[in-house]
């Protein structure tokens, strides 16, 4: 009974983080204009994926973290109620954030299910390792992204305005259709259609700020586009490459998959989850924090794809939502056009999102033990 209920809390946690996070790589490629959805959620699936089979090799360290060794008790590692209880608890606090549109961190849900189904369990927490191991990390990553674009940003806009690379905004010429009132028949009230002749400005709703010139002898807008595109897939593997291990350390107890099994079971479910449920959180990722053109988007991208690639390596596990709100985040503190509503909706996600996976957890190991 334990193994079923185990494999089902993993299949709803796996799949929940895809919906939650697969589209976050990709949001300022959506954003920016740079590609329509459907093709920004097809090349969020495919890196994403091949971050999942990669982390076999590169994120090893992220899977024994992720066991709860050394932050409980080392009698509820092995325990099969505790280990399905964290993975429920996670899975239902990030599907939760999923269905309001909430982008959050699945570390975050996870960190607050170990502690939670634990404390439900009567084991002590390893406080210290909890600051250590976790939430530093998870605290200092955000801030780093956001320093760093504000930084690098203005660096490569200089450089682009060096270059004689320079912005373009549509300006529509035409024949516009308006209906007007004829002059000569005062007494009627029918209404003719007639042309005049209309010049306006592009808006970004009907067209995307564009580069003119060259780099190398090729179009700037080009070079920006190929570039844009590698570093959401940089952001994409980084993110399978670091959330993959977390999951499918849960899955360690059950020896029918092995490492390798079970980063390839989870890999597909984040898969499917980012190409089925991923809409909200996209709209909420690359429209509402804050508007970004194609060079804005590619610094925010590059800065993510760094920062968790680099702790993935470490075995820190960050959180790519932090990092990659936290990057955009600094966009809009450049541009001042960022949507303080709207950031200020996902800090108190952020915040809260800990003890709701901790809550849960408890909640879940109490009904599980219950049931058995």
């Amino acid at each position: 009974m334990s193994l079923p209920i185990l494999f089902l809390a993993v299949v709803c946690l796996a799949y929940a983080n895809g919906a939650n996070d697969n589209f976050k790589g990709v949001a300022t490629l959506f954003g920016s204009g740079t590609t329509s959805f459907k093709w920004a959620v097809v090349w969020a699936t495919i890196t994403t994926f091949a971050g999942s089979l990669t982390a076999v090799v590169l994120a090893s360290q992220l899977l024994k973290n992720f066991s709860g060794r050394g932050l409980i008790s080392d009698d509820l590692v092995g325990n099969m109620q505790y280990v399905s209880a964290v993975a429920a608890g996670a899975g239902l606090t990030v599907l939760i954030a999923t269905l309001i549109g909430m982008p959050i961190s699945t570390t975050h849900g996870l960190i607050g299910a170990l502690v939670g189904a634990g404390w439900a369990a009567g084991s002590d927490i390893n406080f210290p390792k909890l600051a250590s191991d976790f939430f530093l990390p998870l605290l200092i990553s955000p801030l780093l992204a956001v320093v760093a674009t504000c930084i690098l940003y203005p660096t490569f806009r200089f450089v682009r305005n060096r270059l004689g690379i320079t912005e373009s905004t549509c300006l529509c010429v035409g024949r516009e259709v308006v209906e007007a009132l004829p002059a000569c028949c005062s007494e009627t009230i029918a209404l003719e259609r007639v042309e005049q002749l209309t010049a306006t400005t592009g808006t970004a709703v009907t067209c995307q700020k564009r580069y003119q010139g060259k780099v190398v002898g090729i179009e700037a807008a080009q070079v920006l586009d190929c570039l844009h595109f590698v570093s959401a897939g940089i952001v994409s593997f980084a993110r399978g490459l670091n959330d993959t291990p977390k999951i499918a350390a849960l899955l360690l107890l059950a020896p029918q998959f092995g490492g390798f099994g079970s980063m390839a079971f989870v890999g597909i479910l984040i898969a499917l989850g980012g190409v089925l449920s991923a809409r909200r959180i996209a709209e909420t990722m690359s429209k509402k924090i804050t508007p970004m053109n194609p060079g804005q988007g590619f610094t925010a991208n590059l800065i993510t794809g760094l920062i968790v690639v680099g702790a993935s390596r470490l075995g820190m596990p960050v959180s790519t939502t932090h990092v990659s709100c936290g990057s955009i985040f600094g966009i809009g503190t450049i541009t001042r056009k960022g949507d303080l509503k709207t950031i200020g909706n996902i800090l108190s996600a952020w915040v809260t999102t800990l003890p709701m996976g901790a809550a849960l957890g408890a909640a879940s190991f109490l009904l599980l033990r219950g049931l058995h």
